[in-house]
């Protein structure tokens, strides 16, 4: 059993950590409870007492000019959301999000990818992800087996891919196989 917070459970510092304590005491300390903080559009805890944390395509396009500062930047980034998340008894949370985009699909992933190969998405994810760690925050690796083909938005519609297993194999599923030692997806 566990919690996952949404924009809407997210007041105060003072009130979140007050229910993610509740919770614990109802249903027993080691529960986790989770948050989709993952930074640009894709945050419950923002202002006025949180940061606003850069996109993963933020990170995608310094890694881009420099690979080891994209790299730093996005374990950095993933290890200050952990320092947030972790004094509010939060101690999961659903990132990084390993979804490599296809041209023409929903952009339902848009900025939230980290690039548009799949060693770079791996490479930047678990960068993140190993900031999360080091942060004692539990990674979600995300949108397993990937969203980023879709051709509609899976929050609203259902999404069908129509690649073959092949194709899915070589570029989608791709990025998440460097990924798969991490603890949850």
């Amino acid at each position: 059993m566990g919690l996952i917070l949404f924009k809407r459970n997210v007041e105060t510092p003072a009130q979140v950590s007050a229910l993610t304590a509740a919770f614990r005491d109802a249903v027993g300390a080691d529960a986790p409870v989770l948050v989709d903080q993952e930074g640009g559009r894709v945050q419950r805890l923002g202002p006025p007492h949180w940061a606003v944390y850069p996109s993963a395509a933020t990170y995608g396009r310094l890694y881009d000019r420099n690979r080891e500062a994209g790299l730093s930047a996005a374990r950095l980034g993933a290890r200050l959301i952990a320092a947030d998340l972790l004094a509010l008894g939060i101690d999961v949370d659903c990132v990084p999000v390993a979804d490599v985009p296809v041209a023409g699909a929903s952009p339902v992933i848009g900025d939230r990818a980290y690039g548009d190969t799949p060693a770079k998405v791996a490479n930047l994810a678990g960068a993140a992800a190993a900031g999360l760690l080091e942060g004692g925050v539990l990674p979600v690796v995300k949108h397993l087996p990937g969203h980023g083909r879709a051709g509609a938005d899976s929050h609203e519609f259902f999404a069908r891919v129509d690649a073959t297993i092949d194709v899915l194999d070589q570029a989608d599923f791709a990025a998440f196989r460097p990924l798969a030692h991490l603890p949850l997806a």
